[in-house]
């Protein structure tokens, strides 16, 4: 097995222990992948594991059509998640998919997420887009083409009543923006109920904070950070 891939391995089974930390575990479900680099598929973490326990052997690579051809375990019955948001964005190195709950409740709500602090300016503009095709699993790839539509070129896509998918050229982005998305939410619920008028960013505003507080070396040592709280 290449140093590449045992790279890869680690790398989702550190972002499945740091997804857990930041509060995104739920029992056994939620998941994270990266890009197969020989174009077999994904490298996803086993199911029936919670995010906190899984290590390096706990991730396999499975086909888009669903088959283990690497490593052992039970396989997510959502993979089509990961594989189908990668097939249509062929940038995209990690997918997350987890139900924090701060995420799931602002969706819920029907509401734009807004960059009240600095963490929605990843996001917005142009904004979370809502996927509400169903709020059952996405079980099939026709499901897993429709999230990745819904995504379209965002960094993250509410699953409505369900829960979100985070994007990144690889799998350590993606984490940081499914921990940031959260962070964002959280705040924006505890400004609703602070009672007043509330206010946001402006698009230009948020833009020039995308870059001020979100550039490429900063997600980095967020990343690095998040690990370090392992």
């Amino acid at each position: 097995m290449s140093a590449t891939t045992d790279q890869l391995r680690d790398d989702v089974a550190t972002s499945c222990r740091v997804l857990a930390t930041a509060g995104q575990d739920d029992l056994i479900w939620g998941h994270s992948s990266a890009r197969d680099p020989e174009g077999r598929g994904v490298w996803l973490k086993t199911a029936e594991w919670g995010l906190g326990e899984v290590t390096a052997d706990r991730v396999h690579l499975v086909s888009p059509d669903g088959e283990v051809l690497e490593g052992e375990g039970a396989r997510h019955s959502e993979f089509p998640i990961h594989t189908e948001v990668m097939a249509a964005r062929p940038e995209v190195g990690g997918v997350v998919h987890t139900h924090p709950p701060h995420a799931v409740a602002l969706a819920a709500t029907g509401q734009e997420l807004r960059p009240v602090s600095h963490a929605a300016n990843l996001f917005v503009p142009p904004g979370v887009p809502r996927f509400t095709d169903t709020a059952d699993l996405v079980l099939t790839r026709e499901l897993g083409r429709a999230v990745a539509l819904t995504l379209g070129e965002a960094r993250a896509v509410f699953l409505v009543n369900h829960g979100v998918v985070a994007v990144g050229p690889d799998v350590r982005m993606a984490t940081v923006a499914a921990v940031v998305l959260e962070q964002a939410c959280r705040q924006q619920i505890l400004t609703q109920t602070a009672g007043g008028w509330p206010t946001w960013s402006p698009p230009e505003e948020s833009m020039a904070k995308r870059e001020h507080v979100y550039n490429e070396r900063a997600l980095g040592a967020v990343w690095d950070f998040l690990v370090r709280g392992l």
